[in-house]
């Protein structure tokens, strides 16, 4: 269960993950070796599960956002683990969730250019197996876009 400092330590850590320990430590009130124990603790309970870089994708010539929302053929026994097989192996898509519901699943999709949509979807999308139904919603802007949970 998390304590008062170790939700004082996620708030800081999340709002500045490049920040040593000896930084995290004087926000928090507490000693820089404090902060690591804490720090590996939850990393090793799963609750931080990594950092990561964010490359803008639109500053290497990425233009076009595109969501999918896919229904697949629900008659076929494995269609969405082939599916997901196959849609993992296209490097355009950034992610893919799974749902309940008339929607099966969303891909988010980036291209350079409406040209080279066109041609990622009628060459690799298209052809992903067991697709029932496809809607394509273009990405027109990002209004909010936060991994910060409330802590």
């Amino acid at each position: 269960m998390l304590d008062d400092l170790d939700r004082r330590i996620l708030r800081q850590y999340q709002a500045d993950p490049e920040a040593s320990s000896a930084e995290l430590a004087d926000r928090c009130g507490t000693t820089a070796a404090t902060i690591w124990r804490r720090l590996e603790r939850m990393r090793e309970a799963g609750l931080l599960q990594g950092v990561e870089a964010v490359i803008d994708w639109q500053a290497l010539g990425y233009a076009i956002e595109v969501s999918l929302r896919v229904s697949l053929d629900k008659t076929v026994p494995r269609a969405y683990d082939e599916f997901l097989v196959a849609a993992r192996l296209v490097p355009e898509v950034l992610e893919i969730q799974t749902f309940l519901g008339r929607v099966d699943v969303r891909l988010s999709v980036i291209a350079r250019d409406l040209a080279h949509y066109q041609v990622l979807y009628r060459d690799r999308i298209l052809t992903l197996p067991h697709i029932a139904d496809i809607e394509t919603l273009m990405h027109i802007a990002r209004v909010k876009s936060d991994e910060a949970l409330p802590l």
